[in-house]
């Protein structure tokens, strides 16, 4: 049973930063490819970032050199690190992957950014 639960989410002003943490169990950790998505209101889901099981990531252009998505093999963790929020960052977050053919998604944070 495969688990994913995100944390971090909460309400800040434009230009500050936040840490969102999703906490996995029921897989092998280190060798899935680890994905954070967000969804506005009235909006599609999309993905932000995504890591690979050897570190390599990659960005959605809207969040390039202000989002940094990273793991820890040893906590069964990836980090989403966003600096210099803006307001169109407001959205749900969720993490997600892939394990044995099966999409898994977290539970989601809220992220709200206001001016």
């Amino acid at each position: 049973q495969v688990h994913l639960v995100e944390s971090g989410g909460g309400s800040v002003q434009a230009g500050d930063s936040l840490r969102l943490s999703c906490r996995t169990s029921g897989m092998n950790f280190k060798i899935a490819r680890m994905n954070w998505y967000r969804q506005a209101p009235g909006k599609q889901r999309d993905l932000v970032a995504s890591i690979s099981a050897d570190g390599s990531t990659n960005y959605t252009d809207s969040v390039k050199g202000r989002f940094t998505i990273s793991r820890n093999n040893a906590w069964n963790t990836v980090f989403l690190q966003m600096n210099s929020l803006k307001l169109e960052d407001t959205a749900d977050y969720y993490c997600q992957t892939t394990w044995k053919s099966r999409n898994f998604w977290g539970q989601g944070t809220q992220v709200t950014v206001s001016s």
